[in-house]
């Protein structure tokens, strides 16, 4: 799937001053399966573009288009089923379930497709360092901790696009270059693209596209 950016310019970030390379105003074209650097200051809208793309804000002008569709036109049961099977999102507040466990997050999200067994699941953590949380409530495990179990959620569905909104900020450059590679070999496992949203460290990964905000 493609996603074209027509000029998009969110209401909220209007009136502030963004450069000719910025995304925010002219049409920008993310090529399915390709893997993109979002890189932006704070303040400049990494998390709007998040979640404008997934469908989450509508307070923009231009258009957003899924291939050739405009997005205005989904229903909200089109959205659900684009959320299960095209668009996967580690949001930068997580919003992960503080009060169930890693278990019961993981598992929550994937009986919606049973992309995974419990035993790869817990593999995930193990390769994340974290395999000993697996029946710890997430509210209270470290925000270094909550960031892996959130980037082991959003792969357990099949998706296109992968979005990334700072996934890594709480994490040293080692965990941040394992949940690299576990991105990397599922997007190519599904032939899907991301987008990872970032202040500046490239994470030492050759991306194919850099974008600026």
């Amino acid at each position: 799937m493609n996603i074209t950016l027509n000029k998009i310019m969110p209401f909220p970030l209007a009136s502030i001053q963004h450069g000719e390379a910025s995304i925010w105003g002219r049409e920008i074209f993310l090529e399915g399966g390709k893997k993109i650097m979002l890189n932006a200051a704070s303040g400049k809208g990494k998390s709007t573009f998040t979640h404008t793309i997934f469908g989450l804000r509508t307070d923009y002008d231009g258009t957003l288009l899924y291939d050739t569709t405009d997005v205005r036109k989904y229903t909200p049961e089109d959205w659900t089923k684009i959320r299960r099977e095209k668009i996967s999102v580690v949001f930068q507040d997580l919003q992960l379930f503080h009060n169930l466990t890693v278990r019961e997050n993981l598992l929550l999200k994937n009986s919606l497709s049973d992309v995974y067994s419990e035993a790869e699941l817990k593999n995930f953590l193990a390769e994340t360092g974290i395999e000993n949380k697996w029946n710890d409530k997430c509210g209270i495990l470290s925000m270094g901790q909550q960031q892996r179990v959130a980037i082991i959620r959003a792969l357990c569905q099949p998706f296109d696009w992968l979005i990334l909104d700072e996934p890594f900020s709480h994490l040293d450059k080692v965990n941040s270059a394992i949940c690299m590679r576990l991105i990397n070999e599922r997007c190519d496992q599904l032939k899907a693209g991301f987008v990872l949203t970032t202040l500046g460290d490239d994470y030492d990964f050759t991306y194919d596209q850099e974008l600026i905000l």
